[in-house]
């Protein structure tokens, strides 16, 4: 019988081979770890940044103080109805709603006015009249047109502008 060698001698190279992976293993454990904490700290880092609170703006009608409270990422909200009163000197207008609630819009410098599809102005918002567009809310409740559409949309004032024809052309009695 053949005398046996001891199993480390004949498994050397496979015994060194295991060894290396197990270097190459903690390595890449002690890699995973820090890159764990240093994500750890980065949240940390930007939670106590979220936590402080800014100064508050002052309120002010100014476009720039607007566009600063109101980021990119916020969607206007579209809005409708009959305007029921306007205030040239504060720049605001006043629709009621098909339920019956009034809210005030307050327009700017930015704000697109646009009447039968053509550009308007402030002076052509009037009392009695529909009106449609979107607006920005701010932190403080107050709602700021982005657009203020005056007059009927689309299929609606092609139909108004029907009946008021069909209205003004007398019938005539033809042989």
């Amino acid at each position: 019988m053949k005398p046996r060698l001891p199993r480390q001698i004949c498994t050397g190279r496979r015994l060194v081979q295991n060894q290396q992976q197990k270097e190459k293993m903690k390595s890449k454990s002690m890699l995973v770890t820090g890159a764990c904490f240093a994500a750890a700290a980065l949240c940390a880092a930007s939670s106590a940044l979220a936590q402080e609170s800014p100064a508050a703006p002052e309120a002010s009608a100014s476009a720039a103080t607007m566009k600063k409270e109101m980021t990119k990422s916020e969607r206007a909200i579209p809005y409708h109805g009959k305007i029921a009163s306007v205030d040239s000197a504060a720049k605001t207008f006043t629709i009621t709603t098909k339920s019956g609630t009034n809210r005030v819009f307050m327009m700017t410098d930015d704000t697109k006015i646009m009447k039968d599809g053509a550009a308007a102005t402030m002076t052509d918002v009037a009392a009695d009249e529909m009106v449609r567009g979107q607006y920005w809310k701010k932190s403080d409740g107050t709602m700021v047109a982005k657009s203020v559409m005056l007059g009927m949309k689309g299929k609606a004032m092609h139909h108004h502008k029907k009946k008021m024809m069909e209205g003004e052309a007398s019938p005539s009695a033809t042989p």
